[in-house]
């Protein structure tokens, strides 16, 4: 039986590997917090071989709130603990060789061994966090803090469920079937992912506190910003390909 995330492919940009996938996950009470900024901000942040792309000239930047779960390598079993735990993401959105994907700058997670593991074979800049994920009603309360960077605060949806628009602006934040990363030894590589089309809703959120832009010298300045929640999707990942040499 297929897993769940591949029984829609139609709307993927680029089909699917045809090689195995290795891993799954499940990502869950995600909030897209995401601010306009200026590609030249971006530029030095990503290597040479990583377009920054924009829409209607504009780039973005965005944090994620969310908890993963059912994190594992095929075919083992779920572990507890190792499983499940609370990440935070700060993104932006690169392209390369004609396939746009995800380029992040940090990303926390309350597991050091999801940390360690992420930094050792995926090579994504993670880092541990104390971090904490509540669910009242409807409302997520979520917490996470470490050396230099931090978020506090509360958000939930306030619409209906609906699909991101191909061609929109929702569309071109959410729907990202693939993530660069460089290892220490400069080689640039892509993960591909895949899973079934967002089911977005409008959100709003009560963010006391939010230093994770800050930490990578990034000070937004002006409206807030543009936000949507998603109950859950389940994702299926590919292992890493060489794309470049830094």
């Amino acid at each position: 039986m297929k897993h769940s995330a591949l029984l829609k492919q139609e709307h993927r940009p680029w089909p699917i590997p045809k090689r195995p996938w290795t891993w799954r996950q499940s990502w869950q009470d995600l909030l897209f917090a995401h601010w306009p900024i200026s590609a030249s901000v971006l530029r030095p942040l990503v290597p040479p071989a990583l377009k920054v792309q924009e829409f209607e000239g504009t780039a973005w930047i965005g944090v994620v709130p969310f908890r993963m779960a059912g994190v594992m390598r095929r075919p083992l079993p779920d572990l507890p603990w190792l499983s499940a735990f609370p990440e935070l993401n700060v993104r932006i959105y690169v392209e390369e060789g004609g396939k746009a994907g995800v380029w992040f700058l940090s990303l926390d997670a309350a597991n050091p061994v999801a940390v360690w593991a992420a930094r050792r074979f995926f090579h994504l800049p993670y880092f541990y966090a104390e971090m904490s994920v509540r669910e009242e009603g409807a409302r997520i309360k979520y917490a996470s803090q470490r050396e230099g960077a931090g978020f506090l605060g509360e958000y939930g949806p306030i619409s209906e469920v609906y699909g991101a628009g191909s061609g929109g602006l929702e569309h071109f934040l959410t729907e990202r079937y693939c993530l660069y990363a460089l290892a220490p030894n400069g080689k640039l590589y892509r993960n591909e992912v895949h899973h079934v089309p967002w089911s977005l809703q409008k959100a709003e959120a009560n963010i006391q506190q939010n230093t994770m832009l800050n930490y990578h010298g990034i000070n937004i300045k002006g409206p807030p910003p543009l936000l949507h929640f998603a109950k859950r999707i389940d994702v299926v990942v590919w292992d890493a390909e060489l794309v470049s040499l830094y």
